[in-house]
């Protein structure tokens, strides 16, 4: 099955800016993510949206891609199919009974990586944390050292393959005879027979442990994002190299504090003489607080610019801003001396608290007659 093209996989176009892309990133990865997504095709999907943006979001692999797609260009015209796929000497072979070139049952192949998801405060996201981590994976039983044969014993090539694991079988076709391979059925493809098999891993050669892993939670991370950690996932097959671990981050709402890539927003309340009069007043950040002047006659909705108070960037592209979004808070209840002061502000403003009542009370009625 051919890949789709990763623009249309993160729903964007070529010219879209590394935001545009980290964003259709972050909202797909969300979507799609297994602990989120129950669906049948989840995992399948949010693979092919986290190897879509790991193209995408970097510069080198990008202007690889748009120039040559899926295509590996240093692989040269004719110089035969993948792991998973055939050249001309396969097809060749195929109908006229050619030898072909066919991977080695015994040579060594990476393990399988893994997938992890770790749930951090918004603090530790903020500014990182060393921690560790507990997962369950494959590795080499250590009574058989991986072999899968009974201590004393070793494994014995299969008289059925050859070794090769993999059996030929001839049909005649028009056409000429046609050479069909498949996976012998007696080794498994593995071109080995285990006589005996070891008492700890019945043969398979690999137990599964639960290992403690140091891993270093990165300053500035953000939800959905995660952190390749080499080397520690599925041990390898045939003495090949492990796997890599795959940490995705869900990091947990503040109670005040709401995060925008690297910015920062803050709601911030001040009652009517605050907002009237102006003030100086302490402010929180993530970085702790600071002092904030408030000008005189400030309106709900007003936003104040801290710079330099957001996150560091994760990849090291400066730090984020904090917005102070000003709400000004109404008097629920007042006492008659209260009152009597907002009466005389009124008058004094060259109002009164009856003509705004009588003002409302018209757009009400105008508003339910349609005018």
């Amino acid at each position: 099955m051919s890949k789709r093209d990763y623009y249309d996989v993160l729903g964007i176009t070529k010219s879209a800016s590394k935001d545009e892309i980290r964003k259709a990133y972050r909202s797909l990865s969300k979507k799609y993510h297994p602990d989120l997504n129950k669906a049948e095709d989840a995992v399948d999907k949010f693979k092919e949206v986290t190897e879509a943006y790991e193209v995408l979001s970097d510069d080198s692999k990008k202007a690889n891609y748009d120039q040559f797609g899926h295509t590996d260009p240093n692989q040269g015209f004719g110089g035969g199919g993948g792991a998973d796929g055939f050249g001309f000497d396969d097809i060749f072979s195929s109908f006229f009974g050619g030898n072909t070139r066919r991977r080695d049952p015994n040579a060594p192949r990476k393990g399988d990586d893994l997938q992890y998801s770790m749930n951090i405060d918004f603090m530790e996201a903020v500014f990182g944390k060393e921690t560790e981590v507990e997962i369950p994976r494959e590795e080499d039983c250590d009574t058989c050292d991986g072999s899968g044969a009974k201590k004393g014993t070793s494994p014995k090539t299969c008289t059925h393959c050859g070794g090769s694991g993999q059996i030929s079988v001839t049909q005649n076709t028009p056409l000429g005879q046609m050479v069909n391979r498949r996976a012998c059925q007696h080794c498994r493809g593995t071109g080995k027979i285990i006589p005996e098999k070891c008492s700890t891993c019945h043969g398979a050669g690999k137990v599964t442990k639960r290992k403690k892993i140091k891993v270093t939670i990165p300053e500035g991370v953000d939800d959905g994002q995660q952190l390749r950690v080499s080397g520690q996932g599925e041990a390898g097959h045939k003495g090949g190299p492990s796997g890599d671990l795959y940490i995705v981050f869900r990091v947990k709402q503040h109670e005040k504090f709401i995060r925008e890539d690297d910015d920062i927003y803050l709601e911030l309340n001040l009652s009517f003489p605050q907002a009237s009069l102006g003030d100086e007043i302490e402010v929180p950040t993530v970085q702790g607080n600071v002092n904030l002047k408030i000008p005189a006659g400030t309106q709900t909705g007003t936003r104040f610019r801290l710079k330099g108070k957001g996150v560091k960037n994760v990849h090291g592209r400066g730090i984020g801003d904090q917005h102070v979004i000003v709400k000004v808070m109404t008097p629920k209840k007042m006492t008659e001396k209260q009152k009597e002061l907002m009466r005389e502000f009124a008058a004094i403003s060259g109002d009164s608290l009856d003509e705004y009542s009588s003002s409302l009370f018209d757009k009400i009625k105008r508003s339910i007659k349609g005018d």
